[in-house]
């Protein structure tokens, strides 16, 4: 149960090729977490774009430039092994390189940042209610097959 939250520079994810990453974005995220291709799975991974007004870097505006990136990434804590955590910076990056006009840079310099933010039992809400992983793998294992 991905919640992902994409930071880009206004504009920059406009294109054809930008509505690309944020469509394969949270796939990507699902893959590398191990949740299952479903509806019920798709229902509750997100993706949040946010194009700040204002975006520093070392104290400079960085509005100039090549655009960078932050991709937030919030999953039940114990959903994730040191492995897939791994896999799951790789894949976000080569997303945003697949679409960036130099993809190498994202490989060479700091310009994009993948948070990945393991939220507590008990700190998860939905439903009107306190959720945890028990209750988020059980959602997902038992919604109803599509009609």
């Amino acid at each position: 149960m991905p919640f992902v939250e994409l930071f880009a520079p206004k504009g920059s994810l406009d294109t054809e090729r930008g509505r690309r990453a944020t469509r394969n974005l949270v796939g990507e995220v699902m893959k590398a977490e191990g949740a299952p291709d479903t509806q019920a799975a798709r229902d509750i991974s997100w993706l949040v774009v946010t194009e700040p007004d204002a975006w520093f870097v070392g104290g400079e505006e960085a509005t100039e430039g090549p655009p960078r990136y932050v991709v937030r990434v919030s999953v039940p804590a114990g959903s994730l092994n040191d492995a897939k955590r791994a896999d799951m910076v790789e894949r976000v990056t080569r997303v945003l390189a697949e679409v960036d006009d130099d993809p190498e840079r994202l490989y060479q310099t700091p310009a994009a940042w993948v948070h990945i933010t393991e939220v507590p039992e008990g700190n998860w809400g939905a439903f009107g209610r306190v959720v945890g992983l028990k209750d988020v793998i059980s959602f997902v294992a038992n919604a109803p097959a599509p009609a």
